[in-house]
């Protein structure tokens, strides 16, 4: 389960708007400060995400909770993301290409680049559209969940050995 801290923003039946502070995967690193991964998240600013999740705890407008996404769901919101995209740019691109040569036409390139360009564009419409009927749908295991107020983590005490 992927973690993260948030704040209750307002709540509706069993969900909850919570807004979170986007977090940089190398904020804790030593070299942050000279790095261009930090250099370029400080110029698009740190506004915070908001978040629609289902709120099974019936957390309050105000709460600091945890909020938990499915590690599984990663790797096809992935994919979705940045591959079927680039898969449909680069088969618009070859596709208009083959088609410029069977129709033996001497301007091939021209066509190909315009042929990536619709097939990328296709391919975002078709996330977008995805993306969009997984939310109506509300599919569970592509919503982030909350899991507990912030204030009741778990303590671990270590090896405590009692009386025997």
């Amino acid at each position: 389960m992927i973690e993260q801290f948030a704040t209750v923003v307002a709540t509706e039946g069993a969900t909850a708007l919570v807004e979170a502070r986007r977090q940089s995967a190398c904020g804790g690193c030593e070299t942050s400060a000279g790095c261009a991964t930090t250099v370029l998240a400080g110029l698009f600013g740190n506004r915070p995400a908001r978040i629609r999740v289902n709120n099974p705890i019936h957390a309050h407008a105000g709460d600091r909770v945890v909020v938990g996404l499915d590690e599984s769901a990663l790797p096809r919101a992935s994919f979705l993301l940045y591959i079927l995209p680039l898969i449909a740019l680069f088969g618009g691109g070859l596709l208009s290409e083959w088609l410029a040569a069977r129709l033996a036409l001497t301007v091939t390139e021209p066509l190909a680049i315009l042929g990536g360009l619709l097939g990328l564009s296709a391919g975002l419409l078709l996330v977008r559209r995805r993306a969009g009927r997984t939310a109506r749908g509300n599919r569970n295991r592509f919503r982030a969940v909350i899991l507990r107020r912030a204030d009741a983590l778990p303590v671990s005490i270590g090896n405590i050995q009692t009386g025997g």
